[in-house]
């Protein structure tokens, strides 16, 4: 019999990791596999595993301790000279590399083994990764952390070849083992996610944990609508690549609800209904023809700016499938009723599935009013690659200070959520307060 130290093997790219747990105490018997401590990293909790069969003599460490690769655990005594002789999978890179040649637990081809293991420092390190390590991220569990170091030397070395973390791949061996075809299938996984347009792959972003929601009660799976599906996409794309800011403010409509409210006979006539919303679509087109930069687009190649000399609004409509954006266009073109009309067309044309492609594209800058829902405020996201979207709240009445008293006023709130790489603070502060005046008092349009 021989006392052997255990330490801390190699289990990815996590640094001083705390100690939450320890599994055994002097005089334990343990078999090779059961676990000693749990280790907390912030992406999960794992145990570490005996590497050999025997006595735990003495523990060297406890909860809260913290630790790195090659920290000692534990000093057991080995039951067996078979025990003694067999070595466990090597718990640094270094070890890893010095073996590969020799230990083939998985036969790797002939083609697949290194020429020479007398450097195994470039061995480690790649010069051309055919993955990067950061878009190979796989949710992290329990087991997967806990086994990430089971692999045979040969397997590391084809990982660190490809730049495959093993700490990130689920092993699908014996006891969680990580076989070559679990590398392979991991890089698989990343490919296929590049090739569909996934915007996340490849942006260095890890993706949320996979989680079995039926362990813990009853669950039901529903499709996403088409309409949801394309449009979760489009929204995910324009929050990574566009850098928001959100700019807050009130408008007093007082006035231009009582204008709204004196127009309601001719309307009524006319077979239409005239919302507040019309009025914010004709005061937005007439203050975007001062502010020219936010009905422009960003240029691909980042280094100019694409004024446009028409003003299209994308209005967003609430429909059974999902939310729809389509446009008004000519807006600064058009009266307050040939506005209506329009805006009563496409949403119901929305609601109805009955948009065409033209009513969808064409867009160059678009509001979002849930003031038919409630709410106070909210941040609208950019519909990239337009720079800017205005979102419309509820309004409600309000005491403002007039001076000598507080007077009953209708408070309207707005948000401007635009692109900072166009738009910077001071632009979108005039801009929206310039929109906040066009709307407290209609004789704006007339200048």
């Amino acid at each position: 019999m021989a006392i052997k130290s255990i330490t801390l093997p190699d289990i990815g790219n996590y640094e001083n990791s705390p100690v939450i747990e320890v599994l055994v105490a002097p005089g334990d018997r343990v078999e090779k596999e059961d676990s000693l401590i749990t280790l907390e990293s912030d992406k999960a909790t794992m145990e570490i595993p005996s590497p050999y069969t025997g006595v735990i003599k003495k523990v060297l460490v406890k909860v809260d301790d913290t630790l790195n690769e090659g920290d000692l655990i534990a000093e057991i005594e080995i039951e067996t000279e078979a025990e003694e002789d067999a070595e466990a999978a090597p718990a640094d890179e270094k070890a890893a590399s010095e073996t590969a040649a020799v230990v083939d637990e998985e036969k790797v081809p002939e083609a697949d083994k290194p020429a020479a293991v007398a450097e195994p420092e470039k061995a480690a390190e790649p010069a051309t990764p055919v993955v990067p390590a950061a878009a190979t991220q796989a949710p992290v569990n329990r087991q997967s952390a806990g086994a990430a170091f089971h692999a045979s030397p040969s397997v590391r070395l084809f990982a660190r070849k490809l730049g495959v973390d093993l700490a990130n791949v689920t092993g699908t061996g014996p006891k969680g083992r990580i076989l070559r075809d679990d590398v392979e299938g991991a890089i698989k996984q990343v490919m296929e996610r590049v090739a569909k347009g996934d915007a996340v792959a490849g942006t260095g972003i890890p993706p949320l944990p996979e989680i079995d929601f039926s362990q813990f009660g009853e669950i039901e799976e529903k499709p996403l609508s088409r309409i949801k599906k394309l449009s979760g996409k489009h929204l995910t794309t324009a929050w990574l690549n566009i850098p928001h800011v959100t700019q807050f403010d009130d408008a007093d409509i007082t006035e231009l609800e009582a204008f709204r409210k004196s127009l309601k006979s001719r309307a009524e006539k006319a077979g239409i209904r005239l919302s507040p919303l019309v009025f914010v679509l004709k005061a937005l087109a007439h203050v975007l023809r001062e502010f020219p930069h936010m009905n422009a687009s960003l240029a691909p190649d980042g280094e100019h700016l694409i004024l446009k000399k028409y003003i299209n609004l994308g209005v967003a409509v609430d429909t059974p499938n999902g939310l729809m954006v389509p446009v008004v266009r000519d807006v600064d073109q058009k009266g307050i009723f040939e506005l209506s009309e329009d805006l009563i067309d496409i949403s119901t044309r929305a609601r109805e599935s009955k948009l065409t492609g033209a009513d969808l594209s064409g867009g160059t800058f678009s509001v979002s009013s849930l003031g038919g829902i409630g709410g106070t405020q909210f941040t609208p996201i950019v519909n990239g690659p337009e720079v800017g979207i205005l979102g419309v709240s509820r309004a409600n009445m309000q005491p403002v200070w007039d001076g000598s008293e507080f007077v009953p006023r209708l408070i309207l709130p707005l948000a401007l959520s635009y692109d900072h790489r166009v738009i910077d603070g001071a632009e979108a502060a005039r801009f929206i307060t310039t929109l906040s005046r066009t709307l407290s008092d209609l004789r704006e349009l007339m200048l």
